[in-house]
């Protein structure tokens, strides 16, 4: 991975989906990685055998996440990066409070990386220019909006203006970015319907699998000069 490949990668949100498969991109380099997770999925166990540090915890506290901080410090001195994947999708739905919805949105979304980049900026700096780098996992609602999942859209739209200002206050030696992805690959029980209309939003017609957004994370932990970008994998969808 360059700059500095024994310094771990910390992702949460790393037990499934595309977290997972970053986990196992960065192992198979040999790069050292440090996961947490909030269940405890058969694959967690797969990535303690081939080597990750994998520590479970519950994001819906700024306690949790301030404690969470003071664990992976005490596990290394220094984070090669963080990638900040962790995320939720709660919709407005009847019986449910709104005020609950907001505020769990905003606190995965939000606080959680907020309070993750304070805490852990000192595992960051001090090993020169371009030597470190924070991503922020957005989404594509980010420029759209989302009738159904209003405050999902905001929390991500927060996320969004926050790697800005991150960029303009660590730089230049850590760099902050968003990539912002759309239809990236199904769940299982996603049925034939439901995938044809998902796959029609975009102009690419395909969910194209983890390997898109490795591939962006890949260039931006490389560059020595992209900061404070948001990255859209989209497959055209805003031009439907």
């Amino acid at each position: 991975m360059g700059k500095h490949p024994s310094l771990p990668i910390l992702i949460t949100g790393g037990g499934r989906r595309i977290g997972l498969a970053l986990a196992w991109h960065f192992l198979n380099q040999q790069q050292p990685v440090i996961v947490s997770y909030r269940t405890r999925y058969p694959a967690i166990e797969l990535l303690e055998k081939a080597g990750a540090v994998c520590i479970q915890v519950d994001f819906s506290t700024d306690e949790r996440v301030l404690s969470f901080a003071e664990e992976v410090k005490a596990k290394t001195d220094g984070l090669r990066a963080i990638l900040h994947n962790a995320s939720a999708w709660r919709a407005e739905t009847a019986g449910t409070p709104l005020s609950d919805v907001l505020s769990s949105m905003m606190q995965i979304h939000v606080n959680t990386p907020y309070l993750l980049n304070h805490a852990l900026e000192s595992l960051l700096v001090g090993r020169g220019p371009a030597a470190s780098d924070i991503i922020h996992f957005t989404d594509y609602v980010v420029e759209r909006g989302s009738d159904k999942h209003i405050a999902y859209a905001a929390s991500k739209a927060a996320l969004d203006n926050m790697t800005r200002s991150f960029a303009r206050k660590l730089a230049p030696e850590v760099k902050v970015n968003a990539i912002a992805p759309s239809l990236i690959l199904f769940n299982e029980g996603d049925d034939a319907e439901y995938r044809e209309q998902a796959l029609n939003k975009s102009l690419m017609k395909i969910a194209p699998g983890e390997k898109e957004i490795i591939d962006v994370v890949d260039y931006l932990l490389t560059s020595n000069f992209v900061t404070g970008r948001s990255f859209a994998v989209d497959g055209g969808r805003h031009l439907r």
